[in-house]
């Protein structure tokens, strides 16, 4: 008959100092990708190459669900422009202050009718592209945000444009 060996309290104690300090990495390494900003991860993504305006009109959507716009006509991807009844400039301050308002932003460019921003999600550093244009005209602000990776974005790209159109109607 074979007998079964136990381990010494030795070894189980230097498996147990491994795996706690395997832990304390992991945790550090969070806290750290947490507190200090820029982008880190494999899950920024690179800048896409069609951000900005062209012939008036800021890109179209990819087939991806991930990215709404106002200038989409399908319902998946389309959304409201925002509208506004103060002077162009004014609206890009209100604007400006609400992104700045937002964690985990920084705008890349702002002119007087056009801001650029990239928004990274706080846990894994997602990064999306969101970026509004005015139509001094129509006195509306259009928009488009769509993440650089993955398929879906669980509709985070709406409800950000949305929770932006809320705290400019506040104002």
């Amino acid at each position: 008959m074979q007998t079964v060996e136990t381990k010494s309290p030795q070894a189980l104690k230097r498996v147990l100092v491994i795996l706690i300090s395997l832990l304390a990495v992991a945790v550090l390494s969070i806290a750290i990708f947490i507190l200090v900003p820029g982008e880190k991860t494999m899950f920024a993504g690179k800048k896409p190459a069609n951000i900005g305006i062209v012939s008036g009109k800021l890109a179209a959507c990819p087939a991806s669900p991930n990215c709404v716009s106002s200038f989409s006509q399908d319902a998946e991807h389309q959304i409201e422009p925002l509208a506004y009844t103060s002077s162009p400039t004014e609206a890009m301050a209100k604007l400006k202050g609400a992104i700045e308002s937002s964690g985990k932003t920084k705008i890349i460019t702002a002119t007087d009718n056009y801001l650029y921003a990239e928004f990274t999600s706080a846990l894994m550093g997602f990064v999306d592209d969101v970026e509004f244009l005015v139509d001094d005209g129509a006195k509306v602000i259009h928009v488009r945000s769509a993440s650089r990776l993955g398929q879906s974005d669980l509709g985070v790209n709406r409800k950000r444009i949305e929770t932006i159109r809320s705290q400019l109607n506040q104002q």
